[in-house]
């Protein structure tokens, strides 16, 4: 039985203390939150017992973190855990800087801790199964991979004001797709973006986004994100290869279409990330639970976000230069 101390009773935090909870070999025994409130009611719902920050990974009867909280606090938390010799399991980015994640991770090496990030597209099933057929060579030679990955709504203002940018914030979840997917390293990065909405170009960002990744075997992947999307949580990949294609489209509550005199009508995608990726965010804890138990994961380990992130800093210096970043 693996217990676990979560850092974080927000909107995250209750998909992972559900998760958490209803696993078979993990028990949730303490919530942590600088809302005390919020983790009151969230170790309360789940039986567990609300912790003051400063004793969140101390615990002797805690043998994992599940991190949670705000982005700038993530760096600190992983830290304290190695520190704590305590195993990790936190939500992406590390860091907004490369540089302070970097350090974070030596940190978290030189303890030995295990540490993992939480990019949980690589659960999704069926982003899984494009990656199986990629490697039992179904599509050839995998050549060309599209992303596509827009949100319903844009954020409020603030929180774009202190997201770090698109790149850092949205785009990672794709970068590190690309990373996976692609099996290789990109050796070039080339972004082109603007602002459709003006309150959130006035902040400093853009909400419309696209990015060209090149392999140093000239694999090309074109990811393209938005912050606003007419028809919903937009979430397709293709991958195209020398024998053949794989695609995965988007999820909708059925898979009901209907046909008429007027044509044929389907439901909506899925309405946002909680939804479409819920089955993504139980898988990624199962395989957590299995690499403390010493099994071989796909997880997204300390090293992979901290070259998602090299990405990301790469398009934005693209953005702003307007040619092309070489990462040779």
């Amino acid at each position: 039985m693996i217990r676990f101390t979560l850092i974080g009773a927000g909107r995250i935090g209750k998909i992972h203390a559900e998760n958490i909870a209803r696993h078979p070999q993990a028990k949730l025994a303490y919530v942590a939150d600088p809302d005390t409130a919020a983790a009151r009611e969230l170790a309360q719902r789940w039986s567990a017992q609300a912790i003051a920050l400063d004793q969140a990974v101390n615990r002797a009867d805690v043998d994992a973190v599940l991190i949670a909280s705000s982005t700038d606090t993530h760096a600190d938390w992983i830290e304290r855990c190695a520190a704590a010799r305590k195993a990790v399991f936190c939500e992406k980015p590390l860091d907004l800087d490369l540089g302070r994640a970097t350090r974070c991770l030596e940190v978290a090496q030189q303890a030995g801790i295990a540490l993992f990030l939480g990019f949980n597209r690589r659960y999704d099933p069926s982003f899984m199964r494009i990656k199986r057929e990629i490697l039992a060579g179904a599509i050839g030679r995998l050549e060309t991979l599209h992303i596509i990955s827009r949100d319903p709504a844009p954020p409020p203002v603030e929180y774009i004001r202190r997201s770090g940018g698109l790149f850092r914030d949205m785009m990672i979840h794709d970068l590190d797709m690309a990373r996976w997917l692609l099996g290789a390293e990109p050796v070039e990065v080339f972004a082109r973006g603007s602002a459709v909405n003006p309150e959130i170009g006035a902040a400093g960002d853009v909400d419309t986004a696209m990015v060209m990744l090149r392999t140093a075997d000239g694999k090309l992947c074109q990811i393209a994100n938005s912050r606003r999307c007419a028809f919903g949580y937009d979430q397709r990949i293709e991958a195209f290869g020398s024998a053949g294609m794989a695609r995965a489209d988007n999820h909708t509550a059925t898979s009901v279409t209907v046909a008429g005199k007027n044509g044929f009508t389907s439901e909506p995608a899925l309405p946002f990330f909680l939804e479409r990726y819920a089955a993504a965010y139980r898988l990624e804890l199962e395989d957590f639970i299995a690499a403390l138990n010493g099994q071989p994961v796909e997880l997204a380990r300390g090293e992979d976000g901290r070259q998602a992130l090299l990405l990301a800093d790469a398009a934005q210096r693209s953005l702003e230069k307007g040619a092309p970043v070489s990462l040779a």
